[in-house]
Formats: structure tokens, sequence, C-alpha cells
């Protein structure tokens, strides 16, 4: 927008900024929106007759967009039309250039999933925090969260998502796919994810979390039996890491009457300190993204949006954190 409107100027005197402003405002300063728009232009549609393509980075703030506030196709589409602060993250004037459609948005979506351009995005961002000094090393956090899946066969097929199964957790059954995830244990930004089947243990996935430098790695109790595993155990490098692994609850007994300091408590306790800090970038994705149940079906699929979502999930605890220039600042 190269000229202020009237609606601009009334807009720009209100009192307050919306928290969704303020999200936008933070992502807009903090992504490397020119480094992101080359790497997509080789897989983006090139038209050399007839309509001129919309511009790359107008379809991938449309699309980050979507992912953030967890909206289709349609109504992403919509809430740009309502929301001016969305308008403003767009860079549309309307007098000159309307909202991409819906198809137009599903198209781009599909080219980034078929060059997995999700996982592009995240090992850059991940990339660019290594090389601003904001990614420790040396030690891992280990969590899998469930994602649900719509359960229900009345679909044209008749049949639930064959990707997808369902697992017991405590007393209820859950269906859809598990997201593992490794977070760095100093700075708490994730550095690793991986999407499997509900049935798939925990303890499955903890060797594609480590890092080759990890020397010590957190977990919490379903993860007791991650040190057995062949892939850790006849490793040379991961069988001399060291596991912090919660015990259960029901193996910390104490007499009633006893009156001292309890220190199993107090180093689950102290485990616990540093495990916590892997809730925080699920918190984001499920919580204030939405992303709590998947939307696609295939774990492919899935998981080229949680790359996205956790990239955005790191990118949003570095503008949070207020080191936003050191981010930007960093140079791949």
């Amino acid at each position: 927008m190269n000229q202020l409107t009237f609606s601009d100027m009334e807009y720009s005197n209100r009192k307050k900024k919306t928290k969704r402003e303020e999200f936008l405002d933070a992502m807009e300063e903090i992504i490397p929106w020119s480094y992101w728009v080359e790497m997509i232009r080789p897989y983006y549609f090139a038209n050399k007759r007839g309509r001129k393509p919309i511009g790359i980075e107008t379809m991938l703030r449309m699309y980050l967009m979507q992912i953030w506030f967890n909206l289709s196709d349609e109504g992403i589409e919509d809430s740009i039309y309502d929301s001016y602060a969305m308008r403003s993250f767009m860079h549309i004037d309307f007098n000159e250039q309307q909202v991409p459609d819906a198809t137009t948005l599903l198209k781009f979506r599909h080219m980034l999933e078929a060059n997995k351009l999700g996982e592009k995005i995240f090992a850059d961002v991940n990339n660019r925090l290594d090389k601003a000094g904001l990614m420790m090393h040396g030690g891992t956090i280990v969590d899998a969260s469930l994602i649900a899946a719509p359960k229900s066969t009345k679909n044209q097929n008749g049949k639930r998502d064959p990707e997808m199964h369902q697992t017991k957790k405590g007393n209820e059954w859950y269906f859809g796919m598990k997201v593992h995830a490794g977070v760095d244990a100093g700075s708490g930004y994730v550095h690793t994810i991986t999407g499997t089947s509900a049935n798939m243990h925990d303890v499955s996935e903890t060797a594609n979390l480590i890092r080759e430098d990890d020397e010590v790695v957190y977990g919490d109790s379903g993860y007791l039996g991650a040190v057995n595993q062949p892939a850790i155990k006849d490793d040379e490098k991961k069988s001399r890491i060291e596991f912090r692994i919660n015990k259960r609850p029901s193996s910390l007994k104490m007499a009633d009457d006893f009156k001292g300091l309890n220190w199993d408590k107090k180093m689950e306790h102290e485990k616990s300190a540093v495990r916590c800090k892997v809730e925080h970038p699920f918190l984001i994705v499920k919580k204030q993204m939405g992303y709590s149940k998947v939307v696609y079906r295939g774990i492919a699929k899935n998981m080229h949006r949680f790359h996205m979502l956790f990239a955005s999930a790191n990118l949003l605890m570095c503008s949070r954190a207020g080191r936003t220039k050191d981010f930007v600042g960093c140079t791949v």
C-alpha cells in the first residue's frame, strides 16, 4: 500500500492494538521474507504468457495466516476481507489488487507440500537460530503429543484414514497420529520433529530426535525404556548419552512418618524443571494456533503443516524473548 487511505488514518488513531495485530507485527518483523520467496521461486508457477501470476510473497503471507489462525481456504479469504490487520499484513490495496481466491491458495499449498518446502523453511529457521547463537547444544528434551483425527466413516471411501490408528492413554482411547519433538534443553527451541501413527510408542522415535552432539536427554516416564532401544544401545555415540528420565510417581515411595528431605522427589523436580520447556512450543501450536486436530488425510500432509507451525512457534518464542534483532541480523 503506497498511500494512506482515510480508513488507514482513522484506524491508526485507535487506543490499543489487538493481540492478533501484535502477533502479525512480530511475525512481519522477524520472518526473512526475501529469502523464503527465493526458496520457493524455483517451484512456483511462472506463466510467460497471459495473466501475470500472483506474487509469491502475497501467497506466502496468505498461507501463513491460514495456518496461524487454523482457517480453511475459503475461511482465510473471507477473513482477510473482514480484518484490517490481516489486510495490512497482506500488503493489499483493494484499489489495485484483490485477495487471492481459495482455489489459488489450494494450488499454492499443494506446491509447497509436493516439494517439501515446509521442512526447508523449518531447517532455515533453526539454522538462523544456531548461527545467531540462540540455539544451544549438548542436551535435548523429547516428548510426543497425540493429534486427533476424524473417527467417522461417513466419507467417499467409507473408511477412516488408513495411516491413522488408535491408542489408549490412561482410561481413554484416541484415534489419530503422534507428533514427536526434540527440543533444545537450553533454549527451548524445537530442533527436530517426526510424525507417526498414534499406536507407535514414544520410545520408538527417541533415536530420531537426538542430535549428534547431545550428551544429555530429558523425558517423561514414557521414555524409561529408551536406553534399551537397539537404535540407541547399538550406536557408539548414542549409547554414551546420559538419559535423565522422570520416574513414575508410584515408584517414589516414602514412609509417612519420615521427617527428612525426600531426595528422590527433589531430583525428579529438578528433571521436570528442565523438561517443562518442551511443553511451550506444543502449547503455541495446539492452543494458540489451534492445531489440535488434523485437517488433512495422511501423515505427510499434516507433517508439512507441523513443520511450518513449529518453525513459526520458534520465531514467536524468539520474538517474545526480545531476540528479533539477533535473529534478523544473522545471515545464512
